[in-house]
């Protein structure tokens, strides 16, 4: 699929790249142990190292190491025993240092690659530059005072991983996948929540456009955008905008813009700085951090199956779709709930379930799947209902509401109903007139012959066993299925008289057809074999 855009001139290509901001999960800063909770009081989690008192020195957080590690051995990415902490050097209110603790040119985690499943089926890949820690900065907060901004510094020192991709994105599309699939492993390895409306997880976007061939343009940058939808909607606008700016003869300034989320438009904020206008050095208060390689094998060990891997075991063991496995891992959580919810059971079945009945049901009622009442062994369990002949699929769908809605297991909702119980039975005749329906009591001979329906029905219920009456034109086969229905049993060799053939006992409760209309409805588990015995326990109704 091409992605290249059609201007008023001819077509261009997008070229994006990503720098990706994910909050390291851990309980302290990356150089203080101030508290990292997200919604405190302003400047509540605000250390003396945090708002760079006289005398004050860093230390760094150990954890954070290991975090930056484990993120890029699931990103493939070359880990560097040897990497410097530098001081960039700029000046901003949120600020207090006036730089900030960052790694420049000896990052900790160098070069690698993440792959992404289109919608499309197709697959790129696509290059990780490199993974850097650094301090988060401040918040300026002008909605406070009518002519005054306020400073919050709990986020002062909080450790991010500035993980920055290589130009090798080509739509919004290919951009919003990259960050969602990012944010996924992050999930997975435990080393971001990837809260994005918390700030947790935040994007600058890198475009620019081109000739299809042509070197790359003069690029934007757009900074902090938290959502998927900011992402794609930025990027759309920056390329029509560099687009005409370039067609009507003008030239593309490099700069950071931000992006307004109430017009869906970008605007100039400053002009975009080179590396040397923020006069990097190695911080003097830090010694480089030496890694040993013995640790990295620990971390690498004790990684969890990744999102592609576990993908990968669904398709070609299990045999899901890849829609259905892409769905299904999209999440850890998700993957997790549908393991246990499969095992011993049918896998295409339970994530049929899962997708469709269970997901839908959750984005009906607004609830996360760690809020659901109805735990992955309740699934499973629904779907062994299903698997064995106790509940048709249709009635399952009826089950899972009472289970999403209680949180009961399928086995007791079969068992009780919400009142007085439900078992299985035939489907009995229905009187329609017009758009009322009026149950027949007494009558167990349905205008539908020969098309017998399992149905759930409440103990109590009459006509499963009544006389009924044949209808008028009623065939004889009939007749005699309604002897066998008020005779509530018969003889097996008068049961091989009917069928005109030896009638096979099977050991679940399910429909056999019998003789064509008629069919026999085994309302009962089978505790002998053909034969003798079979008439104490078979009871027949006709459908």
């Amino acid at each position: 699929m091409s992605n290249l855009v059609e201007g008023r001139t001819g077509e261009w290509e997008v070229v994006i790249g990503l720098e990706v901001h994910a909050q390291v999960s851990t309980s302290a800063k990356l150089f203080s142990g101030a508290p990292t909770a997200f919604g405190a009081d302003p400047n509540a989690n605000v250390s003396l190292v945090d708002a760079a008192m006289p005398g004050m020195l860093p230390v760094i957080n150990q954890e954070c190491v290991r975090q930056a590690i484990r993120t890029g051995l699931g990103l493939n990415a070359e880990i560097n025993l040897f990497s410097v902490f530098d001081r960039k050097n700029y000046f901003y209110a949120d600020l207090p240092q006036g730089y900030q603790i960052s790694q420049y040119k000896q990052p900790i985690v160098g070069e690698g690659t993440l792959r992404l499943d289109m919608p499309d089926g197709t697959t790129r890949e696509i290059g990780i530059e490199r993974l850097h820690l650094e301090q988060d900065a401040g918040k300026s907060m002008h909605d406070q005072h009518p002519s005054k901004s306020y400073i919050d510094l709990n986020r002062t020192g909080v450790a991010l991983m500035e993980i920055v991709s290589k130009p090798d994105m080509r739509s919004a599309a290919e951009a919003a996948a990259y960050v969602k699939k990012l944010r996924s492993i992050l999930r997975y390895l435990g080393t971001c929540d990837g809260n994005m409306e918390e700030g947790s997880l935040r994007a600058d976007v890198n475009v620019s456009v081109r000739r299809p061939g042509d070197e790359f343009g003069t690029r934007t940058e757009t900074k902090n955008l938290n959502s998927m939808r900011f992402i794609q909607q930025a990027i759309d606008y920056e390329v029509a905008r560099q687009i005409e700016i370039i067609e009507d003869g003008g030239e593309i300034d490099q700069e950071t813009r931000l992006f307004d989320t109430g017009t869906g438009t970008t605007r100039a904020m400053r002009s975009k700085e080179d590396a040397h206008d923020y006069r990097y050095f190695p911080d003097p208060d830090l010694l480089p951090l030496v890694i040993d390689q013995s640790e990295v094998d620990e971390l690498s060990a004790g990684l969890p199956e990744l999102p592609d891997a576990i993908r990968d075991r669904l398709t070609s063991e299990y045999g899901l779709s890849a829609y259905d496995a892409a769905v299904i891992t999209e999440e850890r959580e998700t993957a997790a709930f549908y393991e246990a919810a499969s095992a011993g059971r049918d896998r295409k079945l339970v994530a049929n379930w899962m997708t469709v009945e269970l997901f839908g049901a959750l984005n009906k009622s607004g609830e996360s799947l760690g809020a659901c009442k109805v735990s992955p062994e309740a699934l499973g369990g629904l779907v062994g209902l299903i698997e064995d002949g106790t509940i048709s699929g249709k009635i399952a769908k009826d089950v899972f509401a009472d289970m999403f809605e209680t949180g009961k297991d399928a086995a007791t909702i079969v068992e009780k109903g919400p009142e007085t119980g439900f078992r299985q039975r035939c489907h009995r005749g229905d009187d329609r007139r017009g758009d009322r329906r009026k149950r027949r009591q007494g009558r167990g001979i349905s205008r539908r012959q020969g098309q017998a329906v399992r149905v759930l029905c409440r103990p109590g219920d009459e006509g499963i066993q009544g006389p009924g009456q044949p209808r008028h034109g009623q065939p004889a086969a009939s007749r005699q299925a309604r002897r066998i229905s008020k005779a509530g049993k018969l003889p097996s060799d008068d049961i091989s008289g009917l069928t005109g053939r030896a009638f096979k006992v099977t050991n679940s409760p399910c429909i056999r057809r019998v003789s064509s209309p008629v069919r026999l409805v085994l309302l009962h588990q089978a505790r002998s074999g053909p034969g003798g015995g079979v008439a104490e326990w078979l009871k027949a109704a006709v459908c």
